[in-house]
């Protein structure tokens, strides 16, 4: 079982396959939205949403409540159709998983790196705690690490505009593209703004989770467990920057992460789309 949030409670957490991961419905949502909602003639019945999330171990209830909240948050349209509702994306939802979708497939270093460093730096008053946050997380996203108390870099030139917009910070931030020079120790650099064993230990704990063996025992079948492995991939490179592949160790678990991750999405993929293809009732919009 799970609760409201769809955490689940109990003995019952041995038998979602998800919680082994440590994500959580919301993450998987996302996933099931770009690859099974996205690219649909029209809305999905919720009917349908429920059942392949049933597959997960994810309640009813909890469905709902999270389908509920990404309307209020203006990431669903919601239809009523009969006696049945279902969902279609907005132009916000299909921006986000359009990035999200960067992440998933490109390569895990930049081996083709050019030099070139975005730098960012801002100044918050120390009252905008939360605003703070916000902007860390979306710089993380775009691939930056702390260099020093305000000032964060970036390998590559970065859209910035882009990584900010609709947020209200573009009127406090500073941006700007450079290379290093010298006394500047880039390698020192890279280590003291990016957490290297970090990036690395999630990639070794992804290759524990599917590199052998039987990924995901408790899974119901292939749709379940593509949704998982794709979840669990964005959740690993959302937080890696990909950095240039001349400041990266010779043994770099990335790569061999993304090996397995293709494989076992080659391995799910016939049979999870077959899957949702019969389950899955749209309407036209």
């Amino acid at each position: 079982m799970t609760d409201a949030a769809g955490k689940p409670t109990g003995q019952e957490e041995l038998a979602n396959p998800w919680t082994a991961t440590g994500m959580r419905p919301q993450s998987l949502m996302l996933a099931f939205l770009a690859m099974y909602v996205r690219g649909r003639p029209g809305p999905v019945y919720s009917g349908s949403v429920i059942e392949i999330f049933g597959r997960l171990g994810v309640s009813e209830q909890a469905v709902r409540s999270i389908l509920a909240r990404m309307v209020k948050r203006g990431l669903l349209d919601r239809h009523r159709h009969g006696r049945k509702t279902y969902y279609a994306l907005t132009d916000r939802t299909t921006a986000v998983l359009a990035g999200g979708d960067r992440r998933v497939w490109s390569a895990v270093a930049d081996d083709q790196w050019d030099g070139i460093w975005t730098l960012i730096a801002f100044t918050f008053p120390e009252s905008w705690g939360s605003q703070r946050h916000v902007l860390r997380s979306r710089l993380t996203w775009g691939g930056f690490g702390m260099l020093q108390s305000g000032l964060w870099i970036a390998p590559g030139q970065v859209d910035v505009q882009a990584l900010l917009d609709g947020s209200g910070f573009s009127d406090h931030v500073n941006v700007f593209s450079s290379r290093t020079e010298k006394p500047t120790d880039e390698e020192d650099m890279v280590r003291h703004a990016f957490d290297l064993p970090a990036i690395a230990s999630r990639y070794r704990k992804f290759l524990e989770r599917w590199e052998t063996g039987n990924p995901l025992p408790t899974a119901h079948d292939d749709l379940a467990r593509q949704l998982v492995l794709h979840t669990d991939w964005l959740n690993v490179v959302r937080a890696d920057p990909r950095l240039p592949a001349r400041h990266l160790p010779g043994d770099w678990p990335a790569y061999r992460a993304q090996a397995v991750f293709l494989q076992r999405n080659s391995e799910y993929a016939e049979r999870a789309s077959a899957l949702a293809d019969k389950i899955i009732e749209t309407i036209e919009a």
